[in-house]
């Protein structure tokens, strides 16, 4: 039994708004199937069937009050003057600079989409040169170790690093974005969870199954007030939301 990543899922008042952001920002199309929720997704992106991730913007009533949301984005560049280019053209579109706390001497650049969601435009790196534009999706976290024990049994991701400040996955397929969780010391609050990850069970397994395997990992139930949904909500030991959607 697996599960794999793939949504991003960002809650935003103007869940166009965002999605059309976020699309142009990363060379993306916009889609949108029923009222309330809409995609930016690579062209040909098949979700039952995953190749990395696709954002999902769903409208909440609620503007963003975190200071900082615990899920962020990393995007990725190939030189210095693509950096600078992306940057300006991010500002373009909506984005702002923010501030949370990385000091003027960091070679990246922290911005915040038109909503106040915080994500960082990378200095270019070797190892992000195949990941597509988004290089990695970051989580707060107390122990990467916890979180690499708990994930590394939760998804099909491969661990490819872990250590006292990080464990960093991957898709077994070896495409697409990095999975970090972080060192942070970042505690539970609600709001902060304003950006979660959606996972997919693979062809053939079990939903219900699935979710029973993470309950017994220590993933607990999350009520969000999302009622009677073919999804399910849950949070990890660290009380990171997640939700693991249904195939159909």
């Amino acid at each position: 039994m697996t599960l794999r990543p793939v949504l991003v899922n960002i809650k935003a008042v103007d869940d166009s708004a965002v999605a059309r952001f976020w699309a142009a920002a990363l060379g993306w199309e916009v889609s949108g199937s029923e009222p309330g929720a809409t995609a930016a997704k690579p062209a040909g992106f098949d979700w039952l069937d995953p190749v990395g991730v696709c954002i999902d913007v769903i409208a909440v009533p609620e503007s963003k009050t975190a200071t900082k949301n615990r899920v962020h984005l990393d995007l990725a560049t190939t030189s210095a003057a693509h950096q600078a280019e992306l940057v300006a053209r991010l500002k373009d579109l909506g984005a702002t600079p923010a501030d949370v706390g990385q000091g003027g001497d960091v070679p990246w650049t922290v911005l915040a989409d038109p909503e106040g969601n915080e994500f960082c435009v990378l200095e270019p790196r070797e190892s992000h040169r195949d990941t597509g534009p988004i290089a990695v999706i970051v989580v707060d976290c107390a122990d990467p170790r916890a979180m690499a024990r708990f994930w590394g049994e939760a998804i099909d991701w491969t661990l490819y690093e872990v250590t006292d400040d990080h464990a960093v996955f991957r898709s077994a397929k070896g495409v697409g974005p990095y999975l970090e969780f972080l060192r942070t010391g970042a505690k539970a609050v609600p709001d902060h969870d304003r950006v979660h990850l959606d996972l997919v069970p693979d062809p053939g397994d079990d939903k219900a199954a699935e979710v029973a395997r993470l309950r017994a990992l220590g993933a607990t139930d999350l009520d969000v007030g999302q009622g009677d949904v073919p999804w399910t909500c849950l949070a990890d030991p660290e009380g990171h939301a997640f939700c693991v959607l249904a195939r159909s």
